[in-house]
């Protein structure tokens, strides 16, 4: 069964003159073990299929199915659950708070989720395969675009979730570290057996996805062509 599936999803926003559908009849599964590439233009509709994908934003029609558990039949509480033991998010916003400096932001993941986090070892490996290990002191606003991005890269990974939901992830990365980004989002698919999914429009990444799909004017179509 698919970790993630997305069945007919439409979202509009706006109503009558000012309507705009921004995502229609979306089909999408992602398995454990997959990296997938969501590829589109700016304004494609892929950071709200993002989001409603991993729940943060309702569809208007449609049902998101997470280990076959219908979303839209979670309460509140249940689907902040979820979403905290399941899925890491790698926005494009970085999500770090600019008051704890990167290590607060590792120990405030702890206290948040209690347990099932990242081991000492697993984690030392992660900031040095990352390049953030001699960051641990400084505060975001330190930090350039692409050290931010890696940081918050590895606050996403730190809960070690099953499924990673990436939003442009190497836009702020020379093309050395996006190799190593693309490796590690790879491998972690495979040897820890995660859905990983990247929403970009960094041709850079193709090389490591397992399957593609492109996103145009919210349609969806899966690319043949990368077929592994």
């Amino acid at each position: 069964m698919p970790t993630i599936k997305l069945s007919n999803i439409n979202k509009t926003f706006g109503h009558d003159l000012s309507k705009v559908h921004v995502l229609h009849d979306i089909n999408f599964q992602a398995n454990k073990g997959e990296l997938i590439l969501v590829l589109g233009p700016s304004g494609s509709g892929k950071s709200t299929f993002l989001t409603i994908t991993g729940g943060l934003q309702t569809p208007s029609s449609g049902t998101v199915f997470l280990n076959d558990e219908p979303l839209n039949q979670l309460n509140k509480k249940a689907l902040e659950q979820l979403r905290l033991n399941n899925i890491g998010f790698v926005l494009q916003s970085y999500n770090l708070l600019p008051y704890l400096t990167v290590k607060e932001q590792f120990e405030l993941a702890d206290r948040v989720k209690k347990t099932g986090n990242l081991t000492d070892g697993r984690f030392d490996d992660l900031i040095n395969v990352l390049g953030i290990d001699d960051l641990m002191n400084k505060y975001p606003a330190e930090l350039s675009g692409g050290q931010n991005q890696r940081v918050a890269i590895a606050r996403a990974l730190y809960t070690d979730p099953e499924i990673i939901l990436a939003d442009e992830p190497t836009a702020a990365l020379d093309t050395a570290r996006v190799d190593e980004v693309g490796q590690m989002l790879k491998s972690l698919a495979k040897d820890r057996n995660k859905a990983i999914v990247v929403v970009t429009h960094d041709l850079r990444l193709k090389n490591y996805a397992d399957r593609i799909y492109n996103i145009i004017d919210g349609k969806m179509t899966q690319d043949t062509s990368n077929m592994h």
